[in-house]
């Protein structure tokens, strides 16, 4: 295929599109027809040279801004570049590192031997230009100082005189050693002692790089004074501090090995099922220890340290079941009141991903991320005068696709559908699950008539196919509405027209596009 042929599909394109024939449109349509070709053009792969020069972080970001032309590249950067102050936040670091060194400094020379050997290591790795993971490393060793730290010693110099915990040099001046009487004397009953400590280490997540102010705080708290178990008011604080250690796990879980939900959901539930069953934990963890190796020799092997991790979990649980099964059979009240949170942490989890960006059954862009999109596109319109057109979709009769053949059956077919508008969209239009069984396309630089173009590709792709569900044909129709910008006073004016013709599509008989022509 030639230049020429190129050139003359790409004014083509345009022509169907209903676009302008400017520069940034041709050079659009004359990079997607090369694409088709096969044909290598070094003015199409700009985007791609450019980007290479960037360093890792911008390049991530900017694979999430879908960016396709080299204007719209330009526009990223430029506001980068607009945001960046780059003396202010040299100036900034400068400052909290001579801060962070001086404090250092101070720890080093501190009565604490762990403490001070930990500052001065801390300062060197500071002063050797580490990197990110070493700093790190370090947080993580100054996390569980401050998690295991014990300053109960001191009260058994409370025979000798008034202890101030505030104030170690106060306290030695008023130690007196003339009493004889053993200094060994156990301050607190022995069980709230064992009680306390587990309690304290059960508190720090697992998994988490760090701990919640509010867990370590509870923490000090127990640790400097037991008896407060006797308290019933701290069985609130402790029910929150373990929800929020939780909490903190899952977080870094999902964060981390997003990839690996069904390994770990699989575990989660094996554990919560151990837990309940104690008494026979130890060869349910045994078997979990078995489908962990089972995953590792199948499709997780890019996943190696992961597994790991969670096989040294398996290891630990085994190594301490018994313990456990002592422990949970005394405190089961803390174990239904930690079943009733991770419950609760579920409905968290879900409301998340109901925040995000993606449809979690479609891998559209789910509703939300729609509605910032069209501020985008109004946006572009008021300052540039740039058209756009908003298409609405609607499965006709889908109660009845869920009534007759089960909700799975009409997962199916949201799915498949999906994946026709996404098939029929082309790289700069928008497509979205708006919500239930209604989806949103919005289409840039096309006006009605270019956007009833689409919606009848759509149609007559979906009146076509053949959706199945366990051997069996669902016959499926789309009606859809088609409004653009031009033609309305605002974005929700453009909306609700797009709603309107959709409206009237379905009171026509359904199964067609209705616009304004």
């Amino acid at each position: 295929m030639t230049i020429q042929t190129i050139i003359k599909k790409a004014i083509k394109r345009l022509e169907l599109e209903g676009k302008l024939l400017t520069p940034d449109f041709y050079a659009e349509a004359f990079c997607n027809e090369a694409k088709k070709a096969n044909m290598s053009v070094e003015d199409c792969n700009h985007i791609d040279k450019f980007q290479k020069l960037l360093n890792k972080d911008l390049q991530k970001e900017l694979s999430s801004y879908r960016i396709h032309t080299l204007h719209e590249l330009i526009r990223f950067l430029v506001s980068k570049l607009n945001r960046a102050n780059k003396i202010q936040c040299s100036s900034m670091l400068e400052t909290q590192e001579a801060l962070v060194k001086k404090v250092l400094a101070v720890i080093s020379i501190l009565h604490d031997k762990e403490a001070s050997s930990l500052a001065k290591k801390t300062l060197s790795m500071l002063d050797s230009n580490a990197t990110s993971s070493e700093i790190e490393q370090y947080k993580q060793l100054w996390v569980n100082f401050q998690s295991n730290y014990d300053d109960s010693f001191l009260q058994t110099l409370g025979e000798f005189g008034k202890v101030d915990a505030t104030d170690l040099k106060k306290t030695i001046s008023n130690l007196q050693f003339d009493k004889q009487e053993p200094i060994n004397k156990p301050l607190h009953s022995v069980d709230y002692k064992k009680i306390s400590s587990l309690l304290i280490a059960s508190l720090v997540p697992s998994i988490a790089s760090s701990v919640d102010d509010k867990i370590a705080g509870l923490s000090s708290k127990i640790r400097k004074n037991p008896d407060i178990l006797e308290n019933k008011d701290i069985e609130k604080e402790i029910k929150t501090a373990i929800g929020l250690r939780i909490a903190l796990d899952k977080e870094s879980v999902k964060n981390m090995v997003s990839s690996l939900d069904t390994v770990l959901d699989k575990l989660s539930v094996r554990l919560i099922d151990v837990i309940e069953r104690s008494d026979s934990s130890n060869v349910d963890v045994k078997k979990i220890k078995v489908e962990l190796d089972k995953y590792n020799e199948s499709e997780l092997n890019n996943f190696k340290l992961v597994h790991e991790k969670l096989y040294t979990i398996a290891t630990a649980l085994e190594k301490n079941t018994q313990n456990l099964t002592d422990d949970l059979k005394t405190h089961s009240s803390e174990v239904n009141a930690l079943a009733l949170r991770v419950k609760e942490l579920e409905g968290e989890l879900e409301k998340v991903r109901e925040e995000s960006k993606e449809d979690f059954l479609t891998k559209l862009y789910n509703k939300r991320a729609l509605d910032e999109f069209m501020k985008i596109k109004e946006s572009e319109f008021t300052r540039y005068d740039h058209n756009y057109s908003i298409i609405m979709f609607d499965l006709d009769l889908f109660k009845k696709v869920n009534d007759t053949y089960g909700h799975d059956a009409g997962d199916a077919v949201l799915s498949a559908f999906a994946k026709i508008l996404k098939s029929a969209s082309r790289e700069v239009d928008i497509v979205g699950r708006f919500g239930g069984e209604e989806f949103m396309a919005i289409l840039s630089e096309t006006g009605s008539k270019g956007g009833a173009v689409f919606a009848e590709k759509v149609r007559r792709h979906v009146e076509k196919a053949r959706f199945m569900y366990k051997d069996t044909r669902i016959g499926v129709t789309v009606s859809c509405g088609v409004s653009e910008r031009k033609l309305h006073t605002s974005l929700q004016s453009t909306i609700n027209s797009s709603d309107e013709y959709l409206y009237q599509a379905k009171k026509n008989g359904r199964n067609q596009v209705a616009y304004k022509k």
